[in-house]
């Protein structure tokens, strides 16, 4: 677990492998990590952003800064050529694009906004504008538009709608997006949705370990859930009205794909009771395709290490998003295989945890243990 170590006062950027990373987006200007830091120079008392184009000062000479606010406390003053005080109108500009797309998806019978029709709204051109917005939200403009069309098709679904009046009802030019749309946010057919699940055969099987009972439970493409509890019935419960008209078989011996669904809890057990890399077993979890991409990079943390929020949120490409990969880990339905309880807080706090905060801390010691041991 990274250690914390304080600079300054002023400065929240606090721990050596952050500061590297920082000093190294000043380098190379990366646009990515404006938002996230601003650096100031003692020599010339200015702050400035990553991607500054001024020229780069000595390492020597530079300290970071969590935000403008923090560095402007501290003395320095704003750099006039890359103004990174002005995040403020990019949050506004950004919060504009968004009320017209939630326009948009409350009455989705109008023109489908455009990049550049959204870019005027907003004041900004069409590049910096989807940057500022996948930054901030997390999603460029279309995927949030999607993503929001999804939520509309699920909405009009549960309330019993054909597929077709559903279809067109959330906002979709045709079936063929729909069902593309459905495949990643429903994890079946937005007919096999309509019927809340029906149709669908959910293979699950609860085993002890020591970290108390382990629900296992897979669709015919893949791990689908992985729970943690202490009361077996309860996570079946919970897996019930997941998926509340769903065949729930309990698996056997004399299931079929039997053997398959075997080798993918045994990959369960072992990841619990040896961790290491995450195992090769493939995934249908339900979730947008932000979450997916947050559970993706989760994957990519090696056994024995954490990150923070910030670190996932610059990872995937949204380094303003922190909030959004906090919600993403915490509605995160795969435990272990996604690794979710590898990421803490900045300043080395465990934070939350579905499945309760003390399997999260025995997780990660376990985890710890093993690496020094490896």
């Amino acid at each position: 677990m990274t250690t914390m170590m304080t600079m300054q006062p002023e400065a929240t950027i606090t721990d050596d492998v952050h500061d590297d990373q920082a000093w190294r987006a000043v380098e190379t200007r990366d646009a990515a990590w404006d938002g996230r830091v601003v650096y100031a120079v003692t020599s010339t008392g200015i702050y400035c952003r990553p991607s500054c184009p001024s020229r780069r000062p000595s390492r020597h000479r530079v300290r970071f800064f969590d935000a403008p606010q923090a560095a402007a406390r501290a003395g320095f003053r704003a750099c006039q050529r890359c103004r990174p005080d002005d995040q403020s109108r990019a949050e506004a500009s950004v919060a504009a694009a968004r009320a017209s797309l939630d326009a948009h998806l409350a009455s989705p019978d109008g023109e489908r906004p455009t990049l550049a029709r959204l870019a005027a709204v907003a004041g900004m051109s069409p590049y910096h504008l989807q940057r500022v917005f996948k930054a901030q939200v997390g999603l460029t403009p279309a995927e949030y538009l999607r993503a929001g069309l999804s939520e509309r098709l699920k909405a009009e679904l549960r309330r019993g709608e054909t597929v077709s009046r559903a279809t067109y009802g959330a906002g979709f030019g045709s079936g063929s997006r729909a069902y593309e749309a459905a495949d990643v946010h429903l994890g079946m057919t937005p007919a096999t949705y309509r019927a809340g699940g029906r149709g669908a055969v959910i293979h699950y099987r609860v085993v002890p370990s020591s970290y108390g009972q382990v629900l296992v439970a897979a669709t015919e493409r893949g791990l689908c859930a992985v729970t943690l509890g202490d009361d077996a019935d309860a996570l079946v419960r919970q897996l019930a009205g997941e998926y509340p008209r769903a065949t729930l078989a309990q698996a056997d011996g004399d299931s079929a794909g039997a053997g398959q669904f075997a080798a993918w809890v045994d990959a369960v057990v072992g990841q619990l009771d040896a961790p290491r890399t995450v195992p090769s077993v493939p995934l249908d979890p339900r979730g947008t395709a932000f979450q997916r991409r947050v559970w993706r990079a989760l994957q990519a943390i090696p056994a024995g290490e954490t990150r923070s929020y910030a670190d996932v949120a610059a990872a995937i490409g949204a380094p303003a998003a922190v909030r959004a990969v906090a919600q993403a880990c915490a509605t995160n339905p795969v435990a272990v295989i996604v690794p979710c309880h590898r990421v803490i807080r900045r300043d080395g706090g465990l934070s939350g945890y579905r499945w309760g905060v003390e399997r999260k801390r025995r997780l990660l010691a376990a985890e710890a243990e093993g690496a020094r041991g490896g």
